[in-house]
């Protein structure tokens, strides 16, 4: 095997510690570098994941010439200026979702990437489970017939996090839209086989995060920086002419104790959910109903396998296991939500 692939990791805080696993797990790749603005905060990881290359400037990491891949976990607003100057520098991007918060940022990173010819990928880690590949297995058999409706939603009760990289719009470029709806709507449209949306009509809300003492279970009471909406809906129409229903929230009084995260599909020859993983058939000859529950064949920690399969692809030349135009088809439906709810009606795309 060719030498190992140098990883440098821009951001190191969040997201970023459920991705150093994967890269010490893959025989493709090495993590060499971290880069962080928080000194404290980059020292401790440098320390904990045995790194020493160390940069409070990711432009410095970026010019690194020995490095290979570098993998973007900043907050949102961030990921395209970063993943362009990569791209333009040699290396191969993985980015945090969303891949960025605009469609003309990923536009411009899709451009980049294309002078570069090196890959580029979105960190979608919900295609990386064992449930969601073994739906996804049996749909490209053709199992679910033509799927014309799809409802999904993630939900959490008193669930938002509290720090300004999530919180406020400068940072983030919106609130669980953009941050939790980019994974159940990615992860649909793939089960989907990746229709085009024509038309969105959305709607955005922002009502008890400003409550008085409103709070959240994950960090506490609600910052009065909060400037990003807590509840989104959306009904999506394809070219193909099935639509879609999907709902995200940080702060809903829905029923349950953490997160609510699920996708029903129905086509004409059957229906599914996940992540329950059933397939609902009805047969018209006998006048049945029939579920058939799949099993998981894969296991492993799916922020870990995405990293592997992304250096796996780039070591042997394959596709980027999550394609940039994927990605810009999510942002295209969220960013025409938040477009609608901004007009009160519906938007072409």
């Amino acid at each position: 095997m060719a030498k190992r692939l140098k990883v440098g990791v821009i951001g190191v805080g969040g997201i970023a510690n459920v991705h150093f696993p994967g890269w010490k797990e893959s025989p493709y790749a090495e993590l060499v570098a971290l880069s962080d603005l928080d000194a404290a905060t980059l020292k401790r990881v440098g320390e904990a994941q045995g790194v020493s290359l160390l940069y409070e400037k990711p432009e410095d990491l970026i010019a690194n010439k020995e490095i290979d891949i570098v993998d973007i976990c900043t907050p949102n607003m961030y990921h395209r200026p970063l993943a362009v100057a990569a791209l333009e520098a040699g290396k191969h991007v993985i980015c945090e979702k969303p891949l960025a918060p605009t469609p003309a940022d990923i536009q411009q990173m899709i451009e980049a990437r294309d002078k570069s010819g090196k890959l580029l990928m979105t960190a979608q880690h919900f295609r990386f489970e064992g449930s969601s590949r073994a739906l996804k297995a049996e749909i490209d058999r053709g199992v679910l017939g033509d799927v014309y409706h799809a409802r999904s939603w993630m939900l959490r009760r008193s669930g938002a996090p509290t720090r300004p990289g999530f919180i406020q719009k400068k940072h983030s470029g919106g609130g669980p839209c953009i941050d939790i709806g980019v994974h159940i709507l990615d992860l649909t449209l793939w089960m989907m086989g990746h229709p085009k949306p024509v038309s969105v009509s959305g709607i955005t809300q922002a009502k008890l995060s400003k409550l008085p003492g409103a709070f959240s279970n994950w960090g506490g009471p609600i910052p009065d920086s909060f400037d990003v909406e807590e509840f989104a809906a959306a009904f999506v129409r394809f070219d193909t002419g099935a639509t879609l229903v999907l709902e995200v929230s940080w702060l809903l009084n829905h029923k349950t104790t953490g997160e609510d995260m699920q996708m029903w599909l129905y086509g004409d020859k059957g229906g599914a959910h996940w992540p329950a993983n059933e397939l609902l058939f009805t047969s018209n000859e006998t006048r049945q109903h029939m579920n058939v529950q799949l099993t998981n064949k894969e296991s492993g920690a799916p922020h870990a396998k995405e990293c592997m399969a992304f250096a796996e692809a780039v070591a042997n030349g394959l596709p980027s296991p999550v394609p940039a135009e994927q990605s810009l088809d999510v942002i295209t439906i969220l960013d025409g939500l938040y477009r609608s709810a901004a007009v009160g009606k519906e938007i072409a795309l």
